[in-house]
């Protein structure tokens, strides 16, 4: 399976999480935060770094929840990449996450992997909700990239559960946000594997979230640059979400290439559209706060 990992390289852009820690803030306002062990594996602990509103404790009212799963191709990266939008929406009043799960590079393993850790973090946290002061009815699963494919993959994809989760838990979040996610594995895999390679063909299908879109899957929203070679699947999901009803909302920059979202004045720019989405679920009240850089450009909805 380690053939999958190079079919996004030529998409990713790690050191853009570092750049994006270091340099990019969305919010000034004050958010408590804590790192928490929701999983030990063979490889070692993973972790989700939770961000809170400043003085939740001493709110009563259950909070929605995002869950962040960092880009890199399965291979790379880091749960920094989406600290500031964890900050800002728990600046809004969201208890939001950004999850460690297993990658190549640190724990030597394999995308499928990477699939069950996603999913393995959606469950703790509905089976820890009420320590967490959060509504396990108002989860949402989010990333970019191959974090965007493992986001989706906790909604669509119905294998891959660890032997160490409660099966009664449900996995499946109740709302997606998806930084141009990788949804068709299996094409990819098709188009640019050798005959050396240990994937499998049936490996690859089955953890392709375009195979898996049903009447219950939760409404989505996905960014893209138009030229992000991974739009194609994007496309594809929406097509056939809206097919059967489904609200899936697309939104693409012109001419801009995989993992624009990760900088100025595109951050800004995803970051109020993704606010605006929670705002028409009711996980959200109010207006965005996000104060856009002057001249900002805008996204285009193409569905």
């Amino acid at each position: 399976m380690r053939l999958l990992i190079p079919l996004l390289l030529a998409f990713t852009v790690p050191a853009l999480a570092q750049k994006t820690k270091a340099t990019i803030q969305l919010t000034d306002a004050e958010v408590t935060t804590k790192n928490i062990v929701y999983k030990t594996t063979p490889q070692g602990e993973l972790k989700l770094h939770v961000f809170s509103p400043a003085g939740a404790i001493q709110i009563a009212a259950l909070r929605p929840c995002v869950l962040f799963f960092f880009g890199g191709g399965w291979k790379s990266g880091s749960y920094l990449q989406f600290v500031p939008q964890a900050e800002y929406l728990a600046s809004r009043g969201i208890i939001a996450i950004s999850a460690d799960y297993r990658i190549a590079n640190i724990h030597k393993t394999t995308p499928d992997k990477a699939v069950e850790d996603a999913k393995s973090a959606i469950r703790w946290v509905r089976g820890h909700s009420t320590e967490l002061g959060i509504d396990p009815d108002k989860v949402i699963a989010a990333g970019g990239s191959a974090g965007g494919h493992l986001a989706a993959c906790t909604a669509l994809v119905k294998a891959f559960d660890a032997e160490s989760d409660g099966k009664a838990i449900s996995a499946k979040p109740n709302a997606m946000v998806l930084f141009n996610p990788a949804m068709n594995i299996a094409t990819l895999f098709k188009q640019r594997a050798t005959g050396n390679s240990p994937m499998t063909l049936d490996t690859a299908e089955a953890i392709t979230p375009n195979n898996f879109v049903s009447q219950d899957t939760p409404p989505a929203i996905l960014f893209f640059g138009t030229a992000d070679g991974l739009k194609a699947g994007g496309d594809a999901y929406v097509k056939k979400a809206t097919e059967l009803g489904l609200r899936a909302e697309m939104w693409s920059a012109t001419d801009m290439p995989h993992g624009f979202f990760n900088k100025e004045p595109w951050i800004q720019v995803t970051a109020k559209k993704m606010d605006e989405f929670l705002i028409s679920l009711g996980y959200l009240g109010g207006e965005p706060l996000i104060k856009l850089p002057e001249g900002a450009p805008e996204l285009k909805r193409d569905n």
